[in-house]
This record gives C-alpha cells, structure tokens and sequence, in this order.
C-alpha cells in the first residue's frame, strides 16, 4: 500500500523534475558559464565595498568563493585536456597565476583574472552555441513521427523505421518526413526550407518532394525513395556539423603552438622569480611579483581565441544565407582563389533545353504543325523530344494532345517517325531527314542558328522538309551577374564543358566567361584544372553533376550546386543550397571578410601581449592592469570575430 507520504514525494519529485524541464530552467542551463562569470564578478564587487568591515579570514574566503564560482568550469576543462593530450594549455596557465596572485596576497587581483577570463570563455561558448543554432532550428524541421499506410491501413510510426518503398499519407498543412515520390493527389509545396525560395512550387504525381519542406494546400501519397539519414534535408545538417567540427589551418598551427608557448612562458616565469633578484638587485618579493604579471600578460588567450569565434560566426553566416562549407579550412582557403573553372550543364545553364526558334515554310499552317510534332515527340523520352513538347502545349495552350499518332518509331541519336493519318513525318537531324533538303531550307537560317550554339530540329512530311526548331540550354538568369562579380575581383573565369566548339563559344560569350574549353570527358576536365593550378596556385572548381566530382576533388576548393547529385554533393567542399551563382561572389566576401579579422586579431593580440610584457620588464605596469588589458584583449578579439554574425 502506497503511503501519504510517498505520494507526496512523487508528486514533488515530478514537480522538480518538471521544474527543470522548463523554459526557463533550460535557457539559464545554456548561459550557466555566463551566470558563473557573473555571480563570481558579484562576489568580488561585494567583498571590495565590505572589505574594511570584515576580518582577514572572512576576505579570503569570499575571494576563495568568486575562484571556485569563476574558476571551475575553466580549471575543469583545463585538467581534463591536460591529462588527455599531456600538454599543458592557457587554461592551466590562468589557474597557476591566479594561485600566484593569490600567494603573494593579491586576492582580489587574482579573483578579477578569474572573472575576465571566465568571461571570455562564456563569450567563445556563445559563440559555439549561436553557430549551432542553424542545425538546432533545421532539426526543428523534421518531423519525428509519420502517417504510413500499411496494407490500406493508416498507422503512426517513427520516422527512423521508414524504410525505402513505404508509402506515407502527408496531410496539408504538414511538415513531410522523408524524401520521396508523389503517387497520388498533389499540393503546393514549401520548400524554403531547402532552396531558400518562399514562393510554393506546385508538385503533382510522379514529381520528387523533400523531407522537412511543407504541403500546403493539397493531401499527397508519397513513396519514400531515401533512407531516412539519407534525405537531402539530413544532408544539410550533416554538412553544417561536419564544418563546425573541422579546424582552419590558422587553427590547427596555434593549437600546435600553444603548447611549446605555454612551456615557454613557465620557464620564463620561473627565470623572472629569480633572476632579476640575484642579478639586479630586485627584492625578492618584487621579482616573484613581476614573474607573476608575466605569467598573466604572456599568456596567449587572446592568440588562441582570435581564430575560432570568428571561423564559426562566419560558417553559421554562410549557413544562414544558403552558403555550407564543410569546414574552417575551405573558408580560409576561398579568399586566395585566383581562377574558377565552371561546369556548364546545369552550373552556367538550367540543364534543360528550350525551344527557342521555330521556322515553318511559307503556306504551312504553323498552329497544325506544331500540333502535330508536340504529339509525336510527346512520346519519346528525350530531352529535346521532351522540350518540344512542352512547347507545344504552352503555345496551344493544352494539358494534352489529342493527336492520333501511329507507328511511332525512334532512330537512337537521329531522331523519330510516326504516321499522322495519310502522311508520314520525321523529326530530327539533317543527315535523318535528309541533308539535301535540310540544306535548302531558308537559305542561311540553319548556318546562323547553328553558329549561335543551338541544336537544330528539321521536319519532314512526306518528302519535303516544311519546318525548323532550334533548341538550346539556356543561361541561368543570375550566371551573367554572378561572373561580372568575380571579374571585379580579379578573379579568372573558365568554362569546362564536352559540348562542341561552337555551343560552348556562345555559351561562354552570353555568359562572359574570360575562356573555355570544350569536348571535355571526366578526366579532361581534372587535367585541367590541374594546369589551372599550375598557372593560378589557387583555383576553385563549380559543378553539379557525378562527371564533375573528379575536377572538384582536383580543385583546391570544390563548389557544389545544391541541386546536384549526390557524388558532386559530397565531393565538394562548399555547397550552393539555393543554387544561386552570385552567392559564389558572396562567400568570396565572407571568407576575406573573416581572414582580415583572424588578421586584426592575431596581430592586435601578439602587440598586447608584447607591449604588456615589456611595460613589466619596465616594472611600470601593476598585476591589475596587467590583468585587465589582458583579459581586456581577449574579449575585445571574441567580440571582433561575432561581428560576422551580424
């Protein structure tokens, strides 16, 4: 039988543990290193006011209480890493000059060096936890449970037990869970989320939806096409995390040297307590006092936190504004970049050819002709059949043809034949139509339109040729501006493409490329950019399709299109989520942008610390203000590096 008493103590300890589960209680918990700083600068406040009220022992043990509240999380952290990699570090540094100050009686110094210096360890956490918010908000994204209809039957399953060929029920309004196919019904999709883009795109059966965008106005069936941790969604998270986790070069070299630096400063400490005492004369309290303000001002905490702040603030920037680099290293390298190599199907252009000129023979009706070859090259999977279809419907204006066509038949690489009624008509290349009567169509036309780089489409009926498509994969609308930004920055441009010479030259003229290369296989094109970088040093490589993933692995810094294929995805080392070229000029910004700050830091801190240490060896510099420009400049570099936030 359950006792007054311990129904009491349930109910409490669920009160409790709700306690801490709240808002409030969670957010304190994410600022705990900052409340510490504070409280331990408060406890220093109120001894200072009451210090001519209290007796010695009662001093000592509030600046004792400020070390243990300031001190700990950064002691912690500091022993720990010291018995882990068996190298002292600047944590264990402030510990030791504390301890000093505090043994040669300087409590309330010792107890502000505490306070500055776990101040500025709450900042560079912040920091971490504000480049973080990306991945917490796009987590927030992804719907944890979902509707699976098994055997017609609706259940509720976790997203995690989704398996390929499941079908799910998304309801409008709802988030989707998992990458896939809409087999029926069709809604206006959301997918800001992934491209960035607020305007719905409007998705029916057999077109792709993407895990974490939202249906808007319609109910969807959708066959899961990805494993759940292999959802483009999923993706972006992983390249955020994987960025924040991989150290810039800087960093890894002052990682490298802090430990021989901190090993330095001690031996240079433990001279200064002595040396100047038995060689000039010091009082042996006055050199114990000056080899501990050289322990505080020598310390490098400002050189150590001149780089991370600021390479996080700038990941989450790029993060923020559809930008991912997977890590400091390729940040730090973009702004060195002298040439970009640029794929050109589905980098400079849309991937997908358009219709763009249309010839008929005069006294043919042009409304019946373009009737007629939309319905017979509807039939066909290729992606100029495809184009011309889909012009067809949008000049008559139709969903679908209601042409009746017959004995339809593809000649692989030339084009098709059908029979329409009593004539028979070809759609294809000159050679399939025949070159004499290709040749004699408009005289010129064909040359002109040739030499602009398009694909000609010739149609026959019955022996006469009676029209002419020319068809071409148009620039991207934001290629030209994007390409007129790095020429301001001096940055060479170059196009790779396996397209004839001709398409690729009017390609690269529409688009202002400085040069280009055409007829290039896969392998080609990483030999290339390998001369690039003979001649360049620094060379960056756009692309989006698996052919591309060898030249962006060749590259010293690989661009991705965020609608690209996986290969090209994961080979990269930067990654256009939106698509957007001009976003390439602006991480171009962002990554000169952070190495001018890592700069200002770096030199900012070395000058501090020198001027600190020689102003001791002067004996005209105090243990307070030592403590203070120091610490000072710690904060004053973290704060520099946030700057990228805004």
């Amino acid at each position: 039988m359950t006792t007054k008493s311990e129904i009491l103590y349930d109910t409490n300890g669920k009160r409790l543990a709700n306690l801490f589960k709240s808002p409030f209680f969670q957010k304190a918990y994410e600022h705990i290193e900052l409340i510490a700083a504070l409280l331990s600068g408060l406890t220093i406040l109120i001894t200072w006011f009451i210090a001519d009220y209290i007796n010695y022992p009662a001093f000592v043990i509030l600046h004792l209480i400020a070390f243990a509240i300031g001190g700990f999380a950064k002691a912690k952290e500091g022993i720990e890493e010291t018995v882990a990699n068996k190298e002292l570090n600047v944590e264990m540094l402030m510990v030791f000059a504390a301890i000093g100050s505090a043994a040669i009686g300087y409590w309330t110094e010792g107890a502000i060096l505490i306070f500055i210096f776990a101040l500025s360890g709450a900042l560079e956490t912040y920091t971490m936890n504000k480049s973080k918010k990306e991945i917490s908000s796009l987590m927030n994204l992804q719907p944890e449970t979902a509707l699976c209809l098994i055997n017609g039957i609706e259940k509720v399953i976790p997203v995690s037990e989704l398996e390929i060929d499941h079908t799910i029920l998304v309801k409008a309004g709802e988030r989707i869970p998992a990458d896939g196919i809409i087999l029926k019904g069709n809604s206006s999709i959301n997918e800001s989320t992934i491209t960035g883009e607020s305007i719905p795109v409007n998705k029916q059966v057999d077109q792709e939806v993407y895990a974490g965008t939202v249906a808007i106005d319609g109910t969807i069936h959708v066959r899961i096409s990805k494993p759940t941790d292999q959802t483009l969604f999923q993706k972006i998270i992983n390249l955020v995390q994987s960025a924040q986790d991989e150290k810039s070069p800087s960093q890894l070299f002052i990682e490298r040297f802090e430990g021989t630096y901190v090993k330095a400063v001690l031996l240079a400490v433990g001279i200064m307590m002595f040396l100047p005492y038995l060689l000039f004369g010091w009082t042996l309290t006055e050199s114990v006092y000056r080899a501990m303000i050289l322990l505080v001002v020598a310390s490098p905490c400002a050189l150590v936190a001149s780089i991370m702040p600021a390479t996080l603030s700038a990941i989450s920037k790029g993060a923020k504004n559809g930008v991912l680099f997977k890590g400091g290293v390729n940040i730090e390298n973009l702004s060195h970049v002298k040439a970009i190599a640029f794929d050109k199907t589905g980098t400079l252009t849309n991937g997908k050819p358009v219709v763009t000129d249309v010839y008929f023979q005069p006294g043919v009706d042009e409304q019946h002709g373009v009737e007629i070859i939309g319905a017979i090259e509807n039939e066909s999977l290729h992606p100029l059949a495809q184009a011309i279809a889909d012009y067809s419907k949008q000049q008559l204006e139709i969903a679908t043809f209601t042409v009746d066509v017959q004995h339809h038949k593809t000649t692989n690489g030339n084009g098709v034949q059908a029979q329409v009624g009593q004539d028979t008509w070809k759609i294809g290349k000159a050679q399939f139509v025949g070159e004499k009567e290709a040749d004699e169509f408009q005289d010129g036309t064909a040359l002109k339109l040739a030499s602009e780089g398009k694909s000609l489409v010739f149609i026959k009926k019955n022996d006469k040729v009676i029209g002419l498509l020319a068809l071409k994969d148009t620039i991207r609308k934001e290629a030209k501006q994007a390409i007129k930004q790095l020429k301001k920055r001096n940055i060479f441009t170059v196009m790779l493409t396996g397209d004839n010479d001709i398409t690729a030259k009017a390609i690269a003229a529409e688009a202002g490329i400085d040069d280009y290369i055409a007829g290039c296989l896969p392998e080609e094109k990483v030999n290339h950019v390998k001369v690039l970088r003979n001649k360049f040093e620094h060379v960056a490589m756009v692309g989006d399709g698996i052919n591309d993933a060898p030249a962006l692995a060749t590259a010293n810094v690989g661009i991705a299109m965020g609608e690209g294929t996986d290969v090209a995805l994961e080979t990269a080392d930067v990654v256009l989520m939106k698509n957007d070229l001009p976003k390439i000029a602006k991480a171009f910004e962002l990554s000169k942008t952070m190495n001018k700050i890592v700069k200002q830091n770096i030199v900012f801190s070395l000058s501090v610390i020198l001027l600190l240490i020689v102003s001791n060896l002067f004996q005209v510099l105090d243990l307070p203000l030592g403590v203070v420009g120091h610490e000072g400049s710690t904060i004053l570099v973290i704060l520099n590096g946030l700057r990228l936030l805004r």
